[in-house]
């Protein structure tokens, strides 16, 4: 199994699929619908039924039941894109056999270092799957696709295992937050369902941030330095202005677990003009309106103070799932134990971010999220522990089983 699993998933992260947030198609990019063409012809080649990749780049599939039991339908779904955050062109994996607990060369300037990524001495004796420091890996979710694959291989394999009908699906676009935007649940077919795209070990999650966009656009008045007194309005310092009134502490390297905040994406402008691009998170309902309304209001002070030169537009993106999963708590304690058949001591912990589940949750499809065995995603420290891979596998494999015995 783990070198099906190796193959595969090295396979898969050769293909360049970074989502574009500028690109107004989809899926974002051509290289996704291609990744999504070559998923779909690998899952008709090992057996899967009612194969379909539309025209969104979105991918479906079913594992029929074999048995004539009434087994509720259940689904696993991963995201085929890699963060637009790092590149994802031309990566060139190391494998790391039978790790030493050693620190992890990537090049000459970038190591996996143990005192930094700590979890690293939790795999002494494994094969971890790093990058060479250039590039990200792709684990986040090619490790979801190649579990979600194995898995609906091994049950074709093995009919003994009865089951109802499986669903499966691979979206683009997660990482720029239009995964499942033409994602029709009754299509999909599944009552529950599950993501896997969560990190390391262990991890199941079924809550979320709930999240919001906010740009906000500086209109300020240029003019020759020389002649500027009593002139000059310049919107690079009202945005720094703007940005200094926000809470001190409430920024993503000063908060964990279920603290919220505010984090300034980019920053472009001039004298003339600025744009400031934000968002904004919070576990909690009310205390992510209080933080909207924070921003509106700083905005509403500064109008008042420099002659109504700012515009802000505030986007909600997704919210917290926990309000749709906890009617069907049972769920996430199917994964519970699942996982703990496997072998793995489930760890529970909010998300500190988002996944196409959350949005699928409020959808009428509740989908909270498992494990791939990932860590670091998004940067060129990225890795992946090939027997997590492994677990995750099992894992599902797991939960198919109990739904059927349910």
């Amino acid at each position: 199994m783990k070198e099906k699993i190796l193959t595969r998933f090295l396979k898969y992260i050769s293909y360049n699929t970074q989502s574009d947030e500028n690109s107004n198609t989809y899926p974002s990019t051509l290289a996704l619908m291609d990744f999504a063409n070559l998923l779909a012809e690998e899952l008709k080649t090992i057996g899967l039924e009612n194969v379909v990749c539309n025209s969104y780049g979105i991918v479906m599939a079913q594992l029929p039941a074999n048995t004539d039991k009434n087994i509720p339908s259940i689904g696993f779904i991963a995201h085929m894109d890699t963060s637009p955050d790092f590149s994802g062109a031309d990566i060139h994996p190391q494998i790391i056999e039978n790790y030493n607990g050693e620190n992890i060369p990537l090049n000459a300037e970038n190591e996996l270092d143990t005192t930094t990524f700590k979890d690293l001495k939790n795999y002494i004796g494994q094969t971890i799957i790093c990058t060479d420091g250039t590039t990200l890996l792709g684990a986040d979710d090619k490790a979801g696709v190649t579990e979600i694959i194995c898995a609906m291989e091994y049950l074709m394999q093995h009919p003994e295992i009865h089951h109802g009908t499986i669903c499966i699906a691979f979206t683009p676009d997660e990482e720029i937050g239009r995964g499942v935007d033409n994602f029709h649940v009754d299509d999909f077919k599944a009552q529950f369902a599950y993501t896997i795209d969560g990190g390391k070990i262990g991890e199941i999650e079924y809550e979320n941030f709930n999240a919001a966009q906010a740009e906000i656009s500086i209109h300020g008045k240029n003019t020759h330095p020389g002649e500027a007194k009593g002139v000059m309005v310049n919107s690079q310092l009202i945005a720094m202005e703007l940005q200094s009134m926000l809470p001190e502490r409430e920024r993503p390297e000063l908060t964990v677990g279920h603290e919220g905040f505010f984090l300034l994406t980019s920053m472009t402008g001039c004298v003339e003009s600025t744009t400031l691009k934000y968002i904004i998170r919070d576990h909690d309902k009310q205390l992510f309106e209080n933080k909207k309304n924070i921003l509106l209001q700083i905005v509403a002070t500064l109008n008042k103070k420099y002659n109504n030169c700012i515009a802000c537009q505030i986007r909600d993106q997704y919210y917290n799932m926990k309000e749709k999963i906890a009617p069907v708590q049972f769920i996430v304690d199917i994964a519970k134990e699942a996982a703990l058949q496997a072998g793995v001591e489930p760890i529970i912990v909010p998300i500190r971010g988002g996944t196409d589940g959350a949005i699928l949750s409020y959808k009428g499809l509740p989908c909270p999220n498992l494990f791939t065995g990932g860590h670091n995603f998004h940067g060129k420290f990225e890795y992946v522990v090939l027997e997590s891979m492994e677990k995750s596998i099992e894992t599902i494999i797991n939960i198919v089983k109990i739904f059927a015995e349910r």
